[in-house]
């Protein structure tokens, strides 16, 4: 599913983690840092350029809550994963053994950057054509679900009207250095744990929680 690339280094360089260049796991010469920052913002204008012309009659405020939901960290995963990037990914041998190629963090980097060096590569059509099949569709699902809303706010819509607890948010591990922390969350209702999520900030991981929990009470 993704595209052939002419400049096989490029992809290589988007591929690469930090943490595999003192081992030389790759060609690289330097990691997807500067790859991923550059994907980052041709991603916001492919997916604003997208939903500007699919939702004409949405307000700003929908529309940037649809790209805030089709843009973060664990949509940005599930793409990684369906590329193959998880499998393709130049990880050092201790991330690998610590998960990286499950992180979700560390997923979503490497999407932004692999799509950074495409645009390079083949130009901002290619973008599109790729995430046309790969990112947009998922709108769907996230307009059937009203995962655009703030997911902690409609939890706590739910909750009240079901005369629930008022949910609670805990912080079960911080891990990585301080410039780059993912952070997994719990949200409890009562004595239960109803949702978990993960993200790059406290925030994150709580709407990821919240998410996850709304999830739960669609299939009760």
């Amino acid at each position: 599913m993704l595209p052939e690339f002419k400049n096989k280094l490029l992809l290589e360089t988007a591929l690469t983690h930090r943490s595999a260049l003192n081992e030389k796991k790759s060609n690289a010469r330097v990691s997807n840092e500067r790859l991923e920052f550059l994907g980052d913002a041709v991603l916001e204008l492919s997916t604003t350029k997208f939903l500007f012309e699919m939702f004409p009659k949405e307000p700003e405020g929908i529309l940037t809550a649809y790209r805030s939901s089709l843009v973060k960290t664990t949509t940005l995963a599930r793409i990684a994963i369906k590329l193959g990037l998880d499998k393709m990914l130049f990880i050092s041998k201790g991330e690998e053994a610590t998960g990286g190629r499950t992180n979700v963090g560390i997923l979503a980097d490497v999407t932004e950057a692999v799509l950074g060096a495409l645009y390079i590569d083949q130009g901002s059509k290619a973008v599109d054509e790729l995430l046309e099949k790969i990112l947009f569709p998922e709108i769907n699902t996230i307009i059937e679900n009203k995962l655009y809303k703030d997911g902690k706010s409609f939890l706590q819509e739910v909750v009240q009207a079901k005369n629930l607890e008022t949910p609670t948010y805990q912080v079960i591990s911080e891990v990585g250095p301080d410039h780059d922390k993912e952070f997994a969350v719990t949200v409890t209702i009562g004595n239960k744990v109803i949702g978990r999520g993960n993200g790059k900030s406290k925030q994150q991981a709580q709407q990821a929680a919240a998410i996850e929990a709304l999830k739960k009470f669609d299939a009760s």
